[in-house]
């Protein structure tokens, strides 16, 4: 396909987090292992909801959701990544590269709405706990995780389309696991500062907008946490925010650190490592986080075990 003197790249080539076949065996384990334990640990939370009646909270709900599009954001991109480690051939077509990166962006910034929507559950909780019930009823959540969905969807599909309408004309060489929006644009012999325009501005807003709402809510958390007179109770009121300010933390701490700073400071080194972080390792680690201080879910996972060993009897 050829526009006046230039070919224009139908494949890309994804060259992972290293080339050295040594590492490639240790960085394959390790990211297999990995991978069947966010998907192991994500769906026993998810079962674990489902087969308690006690979990069926909004705090819950919002859970649930969250541990689904972490399953989904890490089959996004881990499948890919392994298979590439153990082909000689590292090319991925164009249509594939854009696919990846429309789910990747859904998925990340949904993840981020609904860590919002859970700072919303529990700021509603702990400073209107009178009004808590009539304002985080079913139709108030169910319509919480559609609106994550959907401007996640429209924001994802937003990029996918400018980026469609580039031209790469060469290099196709992508220093990176998956095809991020980043390391793509980078390749690009096109005008890219409407994409990049897009990038700092829309993808600010989506990503910055739910941290401030978060950090606000907070805020105001913690100020009726101090009004509580007794130490115990203060500890067990602001406890329940405990795993949530975990997540929110490693989440945004490492997604405002990639994608929120000008294009000409970008480092794919720097980039690559921080990226794994977020698409790979807090993904995994989001079931312990939510399930090793929580008493109701600790109980839940019991109950969910002792009715398998039943099952098998």
């Amino acid at each position: 396909m050829t526009r006046g003197n230039q070919s224009h790249i139908t494949e890309f080539l994804l060259l992972g987090l290293s080339s050295d076949p040594k590492q490639q065996v240790w960085l394959f384990a390790s990211f297999l292992v990995m991978y069947l334990v966010n998907v192991g640990g994500n769906s026993v939370i998810i079962a674990a909801i489902q087969g308690d009646v006690r979990l069926h909270t909004p705090m819950y709900f919002f859970l649930s959701n969250l541990s689904f599009v972490d399953i989904c954001f890490t089959n996004v991109i881990v499948p890919r990544m392994l298979a590439n480690m153990q082909s000689k051939s590292k090319k991925v077509p164009f249509t594939q590269c854009l696919m990846q990166m429309y789910f990747f962006v859904a998925c990340a910034i949904t993840d981020s709405f609904l860590l919002a929507a859970m700072a919303l559950d529990r700021y509603v909780a702990i400073c209107h706990p009178l009004r808590y019930t009539t304002t985080m009823n079913p139709r108030c959540c169910l319509q919480l995780v559609t609106v994550s969905w959907l401007v996640s969807h429209l924001h994802s599909l937003t990029h996918t389309i400018l980026m469609a309408r580039l031209s790469f004309c060469g290099p196709n060489i992508i220093h990176h696991f998956f095809c991020d929006v980043q390391p793509l644009l980078m390749l690009s012999c096109s005008d890219t500062s409407l994409n990049e325009l897009l990038a700092f501005t829309e993808g600010s807003f989506v990503i910055m907008s739910p941290f401030i709402f978060i950090t606000v809510s907070y805020v105001y958390i913690t100020r009726a946490v101090l009004r509580v007179p007794s130490g115990r109770g203060r500890y067990k009121v602001f406890s329940t925010c405990g795993s949530h300010l975990t997540v929110v933390a490693l989440y945004y701490g490492t997604a405002i650190s990639v994608y929120i700073h000008p294009s000409s400071t970008y480092s794919v080194t720097k980039d690559r490592v921080v990226t794994v972080i977020y698409t790979v390792v807090i993904p995994m680690l989001n079931p312990f986080i939510y399930s090793l201080r929580n008493r109701d879910m600790k109980q839940a996972l019991r109950k969910l075990a002792r009715r398998k060993e039943q099952n098998k009897h």
